[in-house]
C-alpha cells in the first residue's frame, strides 16, 4: 500500500464569502468546510499526514481557534501564499519523505465519495498522476466581448478538473522546482502536464462541487445529505445525475 501525503488547500480564499466569513471556514450544518475535507483521509491507512495551507493572514487565527481539531487530527498547518500554486509549494517543503504519493485537495470540496478516493490514490500509484474529473454535459459556447455567442465548443472529450488530485512525491516536487517564475498554474496538473508526464483521469460526477459562492453551501448541505444515505458506489452516469 503506497503511503499517501495529503496537502488540505485552504488559503486561497482572498476575498470575503458570505461577509465576514471565508469559504474555507464558513459552516455547512454548525461545522466548517475545511474540516469536513479533512475529514475525508485522516481515518484511511493509507494516508501519513495531512498538512492545512492557510494564507499568513488566517494561520494565527486557526492555529488558535482550532487548536483542539489540530491535535486531535493530527494535522501540519503551514503558511500558504496569496496565489494557490504558492501555498502548494510551501506545503510540498513540509511533506513526510516517507510519503510514496502527495494528494492535493481543496478545502472547499468537501462532497468526495470514499470509492472516488480509493480510485484516484490507487491510479495515481500506478501512473504517477491522476485527478478526479466529471465530464462536461452541458453545451459549451465561448462568448464575444459584446456578450453574443461567438462559437459553440464541442464538449466531445472535455472534463471539469476536480480534487483530489494525486501525484508521485517525486514527480510533483520534481515540477514544482521546475517551474518557470511567469507559470501561474491553476492546478497541480497543469504543473506537471508541463514536464510531459501524463495526468490520468479518473471519473467522478458532479456531486464533487467547489464552493464558490454563498448560494453553493445550500446546494453542498444537500449532497451530503444525500450521499449519507447512498450505498458506496461509483461515479452516477448522466441520467442519473440529472435525475438527482
Amino acid at each position: 500500500m503506497s503511503k499517501v501525503a495529503v496537502i488540505i488547500a485552504a488559503a486561497g480564499a482572498g476575498k470575503r464569502f458570505g461577509g465576514d466569513v471565508k469559504k474555507p471556514f464558513a459552516q455547512i450544518d454548525n461545522r466548517p468546510i475545511f474540516i469536513r475535507s479533512i475529514e475525508l483521509f485522516i481515518n484511511r491507512p493509507d494516508v501519513c499526514q495531512n498538512i492545512l495551507a492557510v494564507s499568513a493572514a488566517d494561520y494565527d487565527v486557526v492555529r488558535e481557534k482550532y487548536a483542539a481539531n489540530i491535535m486531535f487530527m493530527g494535522i501540519k498547518l503551514v503558511k500558504g501564499g496569496q496565489e494557490r500554486y504558492q501555498s502548494i509549494q510551501a506545503a510540498l517543503k513540509e511533506v513526510d519523505p516517507q510519503a510514496d504519493l502527495v494528494c492535493v485537495h481543496d478545502a472547499v470540496r468537501p462532497c468526495v465519495l470514499e470509492t472516488w478516493i480509493d480510485s484516484v490514490f490507487a491510479e495515481a500509484a500506478k501512473s504517477g498522476a491522476a485527478i478526479l474529473a466529471a465530464p462536461i454535459t452541458g453545451t459549451l459556447k465561448r462568448a464575444a466581448e459584446s456578450g453574443f455567442i461567438d462559437k459553440t465548443v464541442p464538449r466531445e472529450g472535455l472534463f471539469e478538473a476536480q480534487t483530489p488530485q494525486v501525484f508521485s512525491r517525486e514527480l510533483l516536487i520534481r515540477a514544482y522546482k521546475d517551474m518557470p517564475a511567469n507559470f501561474k498554474p491553476t492546478d497541480d496538473a497543469q504543473v506537471v502536464e508541463r514536464l510531459g508526464h501524463a495526468v490520468r483521469i479518473v471519473q467522478s460526477d458532479h456531486r464533487n462541487l467547489k464552493i464558490t459562492a454563498p448560494g453553493d453551501l445550500e446546494l453542498a448541505a444537500a449532497v451530503l445529505k444525500h450521499m449519507s444515505k447512498r450505498p458506496k458506489g461509483p461515479a452516477m452516469g448522466a441520467f442519473e445525475e440529472a435525475q438527482w
